[in-house]
């Protein structure tokens, strides 16, 4: 009897590198807020005047940030990016001809698969099967090799959350980018005098080596992910406005119109809901969670002229991150 090794499966080991990864980011905060709190900022709350003031608000703004941070990272390490239901169902290639919705009403809000909307765009789902799974697989869904199991919408596995980034939790995963990327850039800047002075504050002893050593490690790491997150918010707000996500960058290269691109705004509404006063915390409004059935990760809307020139297949981020 042959032995089929699976070297996929390997990929489930980049978990244990994920725990390392999160008290990795929590050093770097607990780093961050010792530098720039503690021994910088802090102490000149007391001095009265304009430097009083603007220290205090240098002290409340880093927190703030700090907190809508660390709220958005706990989302997307906790909240499940979405699964396939165990009974879901395929629809068959009878149903699709004739316009019959045979598939996946599971209690997730009203549906409206292979149905039109009021704005001229359909609903259609694909026939898809994963063989690991031994289950359908709803459309934009892909088996992830490092959870060993199929996600909705997936966008990509992140090791520095030790989850997959998918339908349900993609908003949490942008928001934890964009206000890291804000925290980073304000450290580096906040810290950036104390860069400057740091080898004539070694020569005078002004502060302790402990503290010198912390703060200019600080402001290196800082403005290393400052520069970092800026090419990842660019990259993923260019996706974000096109209904893209990382494992679909390819398919939508060979498209003459992608599918799932519904116009900027609609694009980002599929993410960050309808309502305003939510798109900047990791919450949805329970009006949105009825409404966009794309927030369950298993209907999407799509133009009904749209013309692909190719099959639900992609290859992005290495075979190694998605396997079909």
């Amino acid at each position: 009897m042959d032995v089929v090794i699976n070297p996929f499966r390997l990929c489930s080991g980049l978990k244990v590198l994920g725990y390392f990864m999160i008290f990795l980011v929590l050093s770097i905060i607990a780093l961050s807020y010792y530098a720039v709190v503690i021994l910088t900022w802090a102490p000149h709350l007391l001095r009265g005047g304009f430097n009083s003031f603007f220290s205090f608000f240098i002290v409340i703004l880093f927190h703030y940030l700090l907190i809508l941070l660390t709220w958005s990272y706990m989302m997307v390490v906790f909240r499940d990016p979405g699964s396939v239901p165990d009974n879901w169902q395929l629809v068959s290639e009878e149903d699709l001809e004739e316009g019959n919705p045979t598939s996946i009403s599971h209690n997730l809000g009203p549906q409206t698969s292979a149905s039109a909307l009021s704005d001229g765009t359909e609903i259609r789902p694909a026939i898809r099967y994963c063989s690991q799974c031994q289950n359908g697989k709803p459309p934009r869904c892909h088996h992830c090799s490092i959870c060993q199991r199929c996600v909705l919408k997936m966008d990509h596995h992140c090791i520095w959350v030790v989850n997959c980034v998918g339908a349900r939790n993609h908003k949490f995963f942008l928001l934890f980018v964009f206000y890291t990327f804000l925290e980073t850039t304000l450290n580096t800047v906040v810290l950036l005098p104390s860069f400057v002075n740091f080898f004539e504050q070694t020569k005078k002893h002004s502060l302790s080596p402990g503290n010198l050593a912390v703060t200019f490690l600080a402001f290196v790491l800082n403005l290393a992910f400052a520069l970092s997150l800026l090419c990842f918010v660019i990259m993923h707000t260019s996706l974000l406005l096109s209904n893209t996500t990382s494992v679909e960058v390819y398919e939508k290269k060979k498209a003459v119109h992608w599918k799932y691109d519904l116009g900027r705004k609609r694009n980002f509404e599929q993410v960050f809901g309808t309502k305003k006063m939510f798109w900047f915390f990791p919450l949805f409004s329970e009006e949105d969670l009825k409404n966009i059935p794309a927030l369950h990760g298993l209907d999407f809307p799509i133009h009904s002229d749209t013309v692909s020139c190719s099959p639900p297949f992609m290859e992005f981020l290495g075979v190694w991150l998605t396997h079909y």
